[in-house]
C-alpha cells in the first residue's frame, strides 16, 4: 500500500523546547508578559503561554509567526531587530533568547527585564564550528560573553559555557539571571530561586 501523500499546508509541529528553558521557566513571575525574541514558529511561546504567561512573540520571519497566529495568549510582532529601530517600549516578566545572537542587542534584551523578571538566554558559542552550524563567530558567543552582558544588572542563578552533547550536540552559553526587585518593594510571594 502506497503511504497517504502529506498535507502541503499542514504546519510541521515546532522542536522541543529547551531543556534550559523549561528547568528555569518556573522563576518567572505568575502570569508575567513575556517576551520570546527570534522565536521563529514559537517553541517557548507555546509553552509559556500554557503556563499562563501572555507571550510576545517577536521575529522577522512572517511565515514562522504564522504558527502562532491562533494560540491563544500569543501575540505576534514582526519585526526586523538587525535593521531596523528596537520595536519594544515596555520591560517584561521575562525575556526568553534561543539560538539568536545579534551582539548591538544585548544591552537591550537584558535593559528589558523587569524589577523581580527573569532572562532565559541560550546560544552557540566559540567551538561550534568544529562540529557544525553555525560557523561564523559573529554568531558564536565568546567565552563569559553572557555573564559580561548581564554584570551590574541582573543577578546570575544559574550560567553554563561548553559542550552539550544532545539531544543535538552543539557548543553553549546559557544563562538564567534576575533582575532584582525595587529596593522596599515587598512581593505577595518572593521569588525562589533555590535549584
Amino acid at each position: 500500500m502506497k503511504p497517504a501523500a502529506a498535507d502541503p499546508h499542514a504546519q510541521a509541529s515546532p522542536p522541543s523546547p529547551s531543556p534550559w528553558v523549561l528547568r528555569f521557566a518556573p522563576l518567572i513571575p505568575a502570569r508575567a508578559e513575556v517576551l520570546d525574541l527570534a522565536c521563529g514558529s514559537g517553541r517557548h511561546a507555546r509553552v509559556l503561554a500554557a503556563m499562563g504567561h501572555a507571550v510576545l512573540g517577536v521575529d522577522r520571519d512572517a511565515v514562522a509567526l504564522q504558527a502562532l497566529r491562533d494560540v491563544p495568549g500569543v501575540r505576534v510582532l514582526q519585526a526586523d531587530l538587525e535593521n531596523a529601530p528596537w520595536p519594544l517600549r515596555e520591560r517584561f516578566g521575562a525575556v526568553v533568547v534561543t539560538n539568536y545572537l545579534w551582539r548591538a542587542l544585548l544591552p537591550r534584551i537584558v535593559g528589558s527585564v523587569d524589577p523581580g523578571g527573569v532572562l532565559l538566554y541560550e546560544t552557540f558559542a566559540l567551538g561550534q564550528s568544529s562540529i557544525g552550524r553555525p560557523s561564523n563567530p559573529q554568531f558564536l558567543l565568546r567565552p563569559g560573553e553572557l555573564l559580561d552582558a548581564v554584570r551590574g544588572e541582573l543577578r546570575v542563578v544559574a550560567y553554563e559555557d561548553g559542550f552539550a552533547p544532545g539531544p543535538r550536540p552543539a557548543f553553549v552559553q546559557r544563562i538564567c539571571a534576575v533582575r532584582e526587585s525595587a529596593p522596599g518593594a515587598m512581593a505577595a510571594d518572593p521569588p525562589k530561586y533555590n535549584l
